[in-house]
């Protein structure tokens, strides 16, 4: 039995109190939301092992692993991960972007059935799913990173003049929120990371781009929202950039009884002091985030991170591992391989250089991967 296997041995073991591996529906009483819809049994269930994984190890996540990847689209079971280490990646990470205007695909043009599909077989499979929309500027018709005109969260705030539209679409990601259901009608659990990165201005939702009222009233009408519409199967990340830690993180933030989970999106930039600005940024706002996690009782996560095209060959043992180590951090998402950019990707494919570190990433006691987490949906006791 090599190290891997006899971890997830004794990961069974300690985690003998999650009991059956087949999830139940039905709402559960909530002690950590206090909206106005409670969680469903499933959602609770993951939110409270969310916050007790991390004295197992991290997940490993990948943006839309199953959905493409370096020279392949659409084959059915297919995963760069998969193909390097044998296992899905623990989170997968989907986007849902153009889902406002009723489209068939979203904004890496792939189907919203499809990716609804891959959504269920990660569940069935037991693993995580968190979802980001990179939504289209409302004001302007231009994309996310439209920023040239001013005012676009004055206009979608009430009173204003595309606060009508903003709303129908929020019934549209609503109403695709609600369509992720089993065939037995279990409504799957998702981590949504709604407005992220907005300690940037590179979205017309950033800093620059809106006061620090109006972001927070951007996130209550859209959390609001969703509630009304009976969605409580969402738990909800809140994910600055890597603007700092302290006042800068969390000068917008809408408040705990909005927010299930502190995250950050940090990218490891290739450049002369990339590695060690990457990982002393790493460390320094991952520090502040365990204190607030533990002081507020979230738990935290590195929600986007990745060193585009990995150059690297030791890239995760030598660089990422070393500091997610020191820190009780859920899980770490790496960006997509694009199919339509051949320098575009985040997680490792066969032959690449990086291929061997990975395995020795994945072989590690402390790094879970889908076969090592199937337990996060079922009850603690």
């Amino acid at each position: 039995m090599n190290a891997k296997s006899l971890a997830f041995c004794t990961s069974i073991f300690i985690f003998l109190f999650f009991a059956s591996c087949t999830s139940k529906a039905g709402t559960g009483k909530i002690s950590d939301k206090v909206q106005g819809t409670e969680l469903t049994a499933e959602a609770q269930n993951l939110l409270e092992n969310l916050k007790e994984i991390s004295s197992q190890g991290f997940m490993f996540g990948h943006q839309d692993d199953p959905l493409y990847g370096i020279i392949w689209e659409g084959d059915s079971g297919r995963s760069d991960v998969k193909s390097v280490v044998g296992d899905y990646p623990a989170v997968m990470g989907f986007d849902i972007g153009r889902i406002e205007h009723n489209n068939e695909k979203n904004i890496d043009n792939v189907s919203f059935d499809k990716i609804r599909q891959e959504i269920i077989r990660q569940y069935n499979r037991g693993g995580m799913i968190t979802i980001s929309w990179h939504l289209d500027n409302p004001l302007t018709g231009g994309d996310s990173w439209d920023v040239a005109t001013g005012g676009v969260v004055t206009s979608i705030l009430p009173g204003g003049g595309q606060h009508e539209k903003f709303l129908m679409w929020l019934q549209r990601a609503a109403d695709f929120f609600n369509s992720l259901t089993t065939d037995s009608g279990v409504k799957i659990p998702v981590l949504f990371r709604p407005w992220h990165e907005h300690t940037g201005s590179w979205f017309w939702w950033g800093k620059e781009h809106c006061t620090v009222d109006e972001y927070k009233q951007l996130w209550h009408i859209t959390r609001d929202f969703f509630d009304q519409q009976g969605i409580n199967h969402l738990l909800y990340g809140y994910s600055p950039d890597a603007q700092g830690p302290g006042d800068i993180y969390m000068e917008r933030y809408p408040g705990d009884e909005y927010v299930d989970l502190l995250g950050l999106d940090c990218y490891h930039r290739d450049n002369e002091k990339g590695t060690e600005a990457y990982q002393q940024t790493l460390h320094t706002i991952l520090s502040f985030m365990t204190e607030e996690g533990e002081k507020r009782n979230k738990p935290i996560a590195l929600t986007e991170t990745g060193l585009e095209a990995i150059p690297i060959h030791d890239w995760w043992t030598n660089v990422l591992f070393p500091v997610l180590d020191q820190y009780p951090v859920t899980y770490v998402l790496v960006w997509r391989n694009a199919r339509e950019r051949p320098d575009h990707f985040y997680a490792p494919y066969p032959g690449h250089l990086s291929e061997a570190d990975f395995i020795a990433f994945y072989q590690h006691p402390k790094t879970l991967f889908c076969k090592d987490i199937h337990y996060i949906y079922n009850p603690k006791d």
